[in-house]
């Protein structure tokens, strides 16, 4: 008899997909935690823009003007706006940023352990756990988008300089090459922090840490499988945003029939689906990574 191929994670994903969509309350969930950290942190956001304005009006940086069409000229336009606000918005940074990281943790670490258990009612409710993964997480997250701004700002210094002829060519290839390859990097270096909680969850780690290190140590095939939902969960990520973004541009040549209020209804509806389908293939990486647990650890657990 001829043995079964083995099964991929993408193929392990389609089933997973029907599985929590049929579960409407598990999206719900992700939506619900994540809504409630992101609401008010937006608002203090928008809160804090509109003092940045009443100090310099919006007028005198010249954002109004930009001329979109010479984006040399625009580039200029928008260097100097930054430069006029960039004291205040360092200035928020400077208490903004941590207390939205505390909050985060707080929220996620919370929230994540909810849909951990309603995943499966037998994982235990461990929230102070998920929120030192969670924490570890974001460190990652901050260093990885660190490193990225600072490939960008490399790329911009050494392609578009003044007194020379901008290689616009050169620019666009490496701006696309790093930043697929900090993609890549990501996907490669994050999913630890994803399986973690559920080592920390179902193989009684003392500490979240001991979790995290466990992580590493999983064999090759179960986390080449890791590795493979992490990249494909990011490709579908980065597909929303391609569909999100045309489903907001699709009505730009009726706008005039349409209205300006009509389009930012478009927008809001765009922005909605985003994030409701990204927060739903948020849950079906978790499901998968749970049964993928349970396929190469569930006899470590019971033995």
């Amino acid at each position: 008899m001829k043995a079964a191929a083995p099964l991929r994670g993408t193929q392990s994903l389609v089933g997973q997909m029907g599985w929590v969509f049929e579960r409407p309350s598990l999206t719900a969930l992700e939506l619900g935690w994540r809504w409630l950290f992101g609401i008010p942190f937006l608002a203090v956001c928008w809160f804090r823009v509109q003092v940045m304005f009443d100090k310099h009006e919006l007028y005198v940086s010249g954002l109004p003007s930009i001329d979109f069409q010479n984006p040399w000229v625009a580039s200029v336009q928008l260097a100097h706006a930054c430069s006029l606000y960039r004291p205040v918005l360092v200035e928020a940074f400077a208490w903004l940023m941590p207390s939205a990281a505390l909050a985060w943790v707080v929220i996620s670490g919370l929230g994540r352990s909810l849909v951990f258990k309603r995943l499966d009612p037998m994982l235990p409710f461990r929230p102070l756990r998920m929120m030192v993964l969670q924490a570890a997480w974001l460190a990652l997250f901050c260093a990885t988008w660190w490193g990225w701004l600072c490939a960008m700002q490399w790329v911009a210094s050494t392609h578009i300089t003044t007194g020379a002829e901008p290689d616009l060519v050169g620019y666009s290839m490496w701006a696309i090459f790093l930043s697929l390859g900090f993609f890549t990097a990501w996907a490669l270096l994050s999913w630890p922090f994803t399986i973690a909680p559920l080592i920390a969850s179902l193989e009684d780690e003392d500490t979240a840490l001991s979790a995290l290190g466990q992580s590493f140590q999983l064999g090759k095939v179960f986390s080449g499988k890791l590795i493979e939902i992490n990249l494909v969960m990011g490709i579908v990520n980065l597909a929303l945003i391609v569909v999100a973004m045309v489903l907001s541009a699709a009505p730009l040549p009726f706008s005039d029939q349409l209205g300006p209020d009509a389009m930012y209804s478009v927008w809001a509806v765009a922005t909605v689906f985003y994030l409701v389908a990204s927060d739903y293939f948020q849950v079906v990486r978790l499901k998968g990574l749970l049964e993928f647990w349970k396929m190469f650890r569930g006899g470590l657990a019971e033995g």
